[in-house]
């Protein structure tokens, strides 16, 4: 009897509920008005009105496609402004949402006017929550599979671990933080992936954006703090988020806090308009689409080809740390100091094609963080961006002649060029003869160090909690 007058009370609430809340319901005044500027500025953030987006679009090649390129579309937000004309940080990068903001304000405002009968929007209102679910979860899952598949975030290399601790930028930093880790990379992007998969079904739209507002909104303060960019992006996708989860928030209250029964809103318009079933169903097919060409093409770069770090592989048996024994210049044999900017401190072979060298020369900063997509491993600079300490060398090496032709990588010193003749004198050490940089004849000695590191060698035994 008592469970059969519960089920009762249940179906009266749901009654209830239903006319309570009934479709045609009239929204108060403040609903509408802040309703008709958010869909106005939400469209204006999603909607493909740059022409650059559509020129690299149509710029790819669809049959030979690279994942960058589909994240890169993924990653599309309109801007007014160029990076060179506003700031990178703070309120300043945020200078495209005033203009979103003042034509939504303006917009609302034009719409109010023309439509004073209007007394509800909930058609509209499903419809914007749909884009937007489809819109916020193609973007987390873009971000999800370079994780998963540890692209965004490579483990730390040879030359950056001889490099000091302060000689990095703060978001290289933050980026070696979960490099080192890359189990807890992918286990991030697998979480973003989740999530993406949550928005895509109706009813667990509220988890999945619940999920991303704690996620994101954790990556988007890192963004800020450590300089790591995408400031703006994050916080957009953590407003989309919060958009979506307040629909819910009611009804969230009336369950936790209240501590009343509460059944969910389960609102689905009907369409009277054919092509609106064959949106939907166009949408949900580009979504798996997408998810599965994207994600393949993630994990094949993965395997071959990681496009941050230089593929081109480095000279046989040189990988390896350095130290100069002896350096001539000219003749001039320099004693090791650490103030001569002329002579060299150390060098790193790196597995890749890279040559990296400690010296007191200055380092002008390359301030990009490395994340472009070159075909040139000259070009593929993350290794090298926001680092001082070392200069980058990428080289070419001819086996039969034994020769290295260097050229710095860094597009602020891109015209420094070395060539340069090595010998093996033995398994540890390496003899360089040639011209450097300033076109000074230099005779290098180098001896590797059998030196080991903690994160290559591992813990001796597994850590028990």
């Amino acid at each position: 009897m008592l469970w059969h007058y519960k089920k009762l009370n249940l179906n009266k609430l749901a009654m209830s509920q239903q006319r309570v809340v009934p479709n045609t319901a009239e929204w108060k005044p403040i609903e509408r008005m802040a309703f008709r500027f958010f869909f106005i500025y939400f469209l204006l953030q999603i909607i493909p009105i740059d022409w650059k987006f559509w020129k690299q679009f149509f710029s790819i090649n669809w049959l030979h496609v690279h994942f960058k390129e589909i994240f890169d579309l993924a990653h599309y937000t309109p801007k007014f402004f160029s990076a060179a004309s506003i700031p990178q940080w703070g309120i300043g990068a945020f200078a495209d949402w005033a203009v979103f903001f003042i034509v939504a304000a303006i917009g609302a405002l034009i719409w109010s006017v023309y439509d004073k009968n209007g007394k509800e929007y909930n058609k509209l209102y499903y419809g914007l929550r749909v884009v937007l679910r489809y819109r916020l979860a193609i973007a987390v899952i873009a971000f999800g599979f370079i994780k998963l598949f540890p692209l965004q975030m490579p483990y730390p290399s040879l030359s950056n671990l001889h490099t000091n601790y302060g000689d990095f930028f703060a978001w290289k930093i933050y980026f070696h933080t979960v490099g080192i880790a890359p189990n807890y990379e992918s286990f991030l992007g697998f979480v973003e992936i989740v999530a993406g998969f949550l928005l895509f079904f109706r009813r667990t739209v509220t988890f999945g954006a619940g999920l991303i507002i704690g996620f994101i909104g954790n990556v988007a303060f890192a963004n800020g703090s450590y300089d790591a960019g995408d400031l703006v992006y994050s916080t957009f996708l953590v407003l989309i988020a919060a958009f979506l989860f307040f629909y819910d928030v009611p009804r969230l209250y009336r369950l936790l806090a209240e501590e009343k029964p509460t059944l969910a809103n389960r609102f689905k318009p009907q369409w009277s308009i054919k092509w609106v079933a064959v949106t939907r169903t166009v949408g949900r097919l580009s979504f798996v689409l997408f998810v599965v060409v994207y994600g393949y093409k993630t994990y094949a770069n993965y395997k071959t080809d990681p496009y941050i770090l230089p593929k081109t592989p480095g000279l046989k048996n040189a990988y390896g740390f350095y130290n100069v024994k002896q350096f001539v210049v000219n003749k001039d044999t320099l004693a090791y100091t650490l103030t001569n900017p002329q002579r060299w401190q150390d060098v790193v072979f790196e597995k890749w094609s890279t040559l990296s060298i400690k010296s007191a020369r200055p380092v002008k900063i390359d301030v990009t963080n490395g994340d472009g997509l070159h075909a040139a491993d000259i070009d593929r600079n993350y290794e090298s961006a926001g680092v001082a300490g070392r200069h980058y060398f990428y080289y070419e090496a001819d086996t039969i002649r034994h020769t290295l032709a260097l050229q710095n990588k860094n597009l602020n010193h891109r015209s420094e060029k070395l060539f340069l003749h090595y010998k093996w004198q033995n398994d540890s050490t390496l003899t360089l003869k040639g011209i450097n940089e300033n076109k000074d004849s230099i005779h290098v000695v180098l001896d590797r160090v059998n030196k080991k590191y903690m994160m290559f060698e591992g813990r001796r035994k597994p850590v028990k909690l």
